[in-house]
């Protein structure tokens, strides 16, 4: 049976002395929740904030005023400072970030609903994906922490694990 991919997240981390952050607005927690469904995640899990409103962004993670003025909460710059905020107030070696339109109202042509950017910072780095996902809200959520999860998996495994001869 293959494992689901909070079981793979832990396993990885686990297997590299890794810790976990989150902060997400999008997703409400889900990403969390699914890493916390698995026993002993508290080894490798330090928390997460929910940071739905723009004031929690700046007040709770660091996000600048100036970068929401810019380029608005969903975004790859406010899903890159929402992961390195995350990272940095739980201490974490590595975070994640979720910032998108969940719908099903609030798109644009712009930013339509689905639009979700994730972040993910390890150490010393940030990258962020963009993704546009369908569905009800509830789907768009699921498939937004799922795809971050999936984010950390890919990354970890190509910088630690060591090359198969």
């Amino acid at each position: 049976m293959a494992k689901r991919i909070e079981e793979f997240v832990g396993s990885l981390l686990r297997a590299h002395g890794l810790t976990l952050a989150v902060a997400e607005s999008c997703t409400g927690g889900l990403a969390g929740h699914m890493i916390t469904q698995i026993a002993g995640s508290s080894g490798y899990f330090m928390g997460g904030v929910i940071a739905y409103s723009n004031h929690a962004k700046i007040k709770l993670l660091g996000v600048k005023r100036t970068t929401l003025d810019r380029y608005g909460a969903v975004s790859s710059e406010t899903a890159a400072e929402m992961a390195r905020g995350a990272q940095k107030f739980f201490g974490a070696d590595s975070a994640l970030s979720t910032t998108g339109i969940a719908g099903p109202t609030g798109g644009s042509d712009a930013k339509p609903v689905g639009l979700v950017y994730i972040g993910l910072a390890v150490k010393g780095e940030t990258i962020t994906a963009r993704h546009v996902f369908g569905g009800t809200r509830h789907e768009i959520k699921t498939q937004a922490a799922r795809a971050a999860l999936t984010m950390l998996c890919k990354y970890v495994k190509k910088e630690y694990e060591l090359p198969h001869s």
